[in-house]
């Protein structure tokens, strides 16, 4: 397959590049500073873009099986990354004609009804309120998403790890996923990249987690 990876300098990005090479694909990312993925192989093309600037990266979207998205900020100020940038990366698939959009979220954007009260004024008073700006964005992101019209997947995992790839880990399609502790990084690149065959997972959010 051909792939192209927005956020591959963050965690969870740079595992699906080294996986997806692994596995054979050929992978683009698109970064603002290529000299930042110090990932190097013949299957992979770096090329200098921002996710904020549609002309930047427009161009190379043809001719791509699937885009992956694991797009991130490291702030808790006010942000548009999630929501502009999806809104860019939807447009260039659009007039591309490339159809399959797998996009990270986030877990902590809804609480899980099998919560437990304690857990759940945590994370209502102080997680949601410490990430409120970053949960804000990505409700918009998701919601452009989702009135694409692609063949989209939104993956929402817990509190991330750098634990090793396992394989191991449940899904929940719509409907939340009991006791969602947390996923390694890895086994979350493993999974976005087998989604993205996936016809079943289509218009579909995913809870995840091990």
């Amino acid at each position: 397959m051909k792939i192209l990876v927005f956020g591959a300098t963050g965690g969870t990005g740079r595992q699906v590049v080294e996986q997806a090479i692994q596995l054979g694909h050929d992978v683009t990312v698109i970064a603002r500073k290529p000299e930042a993925v110090d990932i190097r192989n013949e299957r992979l093309e770096v090329v200098r873009g921002n996710v904020l600037d549609l002309s930047s990266f427009s161009q190379w979207i043809a001719g791509k099986d699937a885009v992956l998205s694991a797009l991130g900020v490291n702030h808790r100020k006010p942000t548009t990354v999630y929501s502009e940038g999806a809104g860019n990366i939807i447009k260039a698939m659009q007039g591309a004609g490339v159809r399959r959009l797998i996009s990270l979220s986030s877990s902590g954007l809804d609480i899980p009804p099998d919560t437990p009260l304690m857990q759940r004024l945590v994370i209502r008073l102080v997680i949601q309120q410490m990430y409120k700006y970053a949960y804000e964005d990505m409700t918009r992101m998701e919601e452009k998403v989702r009135k694409s019209g692609l063949d989209w997947t939104v993956i929402r995992p817990p509190r991330l790890t750098n634990g090793s790839k396992t394989g191991k880990y449940r899904t929940a399609f719509n409907k939340p996923l009991p006791k969602a502790r947390g996923i390694s990084r890895a086994d979350l690149a493993d999974y976005m990249i087998k989604s993205v065959t996936d016809s079943s997972s289509y218009q579909s959010v995913v809870e995840i987690s091990n």
